[in-house]
């Protein structure tokens, strides 16, 4: 577990402490959770081709805030734009449905990693 920040407790201990605490956080955490997972593909596959946002925005046709929305993990992306990142990289759009597993969410403090959508 990382060392408490200067006030105390990482980001992610605080987060965990406040979804034991709030349904409706946890609730949102796990709403979140699969926009995050493309979120951090996204970011992936434009550091692995050394690109920044502004010049993926160009390859995808867009502007420099869509990409950063898109990377923020806090935005539902549409097929359709996530069709254009993955020609943008030369890449085939997957998408697949998997078998749940109780809880829905790893970051439940005894969940287990839940299946997610993914780009190709």
């Amino acid at each position: 577990m990382p060392a408490p920040g200067p006030v105390g407790r990482s980001t992610r201990q605080a987060s965990r402490r406040r979804a034991q605490q709030s349904p409706e956080y946890q609730a949102e955490l796990d709403r979140l959770e699969p926009y995050e997972e493309i979120a951090r593909q996204v970011i992936r596959l434009r550091m692995d081709h050394n690109l920044s946002q502004e010049a993926l925005a160009r390859r995808v046709g867009t502007t420099k805030s869509a990409i950063s929305r898109l990377e923020s993990g806090h935005h539902a992306p549409t097929v359709a734009t996530l069709h254009k990142v993955a020609s943008a990289f030369d890449r085939q759009l997957v998408i697949s449905f998997g078998v749940r597993t109780a809880p829905t969410s790893r970051r439940r403090v005894t969940g287990s990693a839940a299946p997610s959508a993914r780009t190709a």
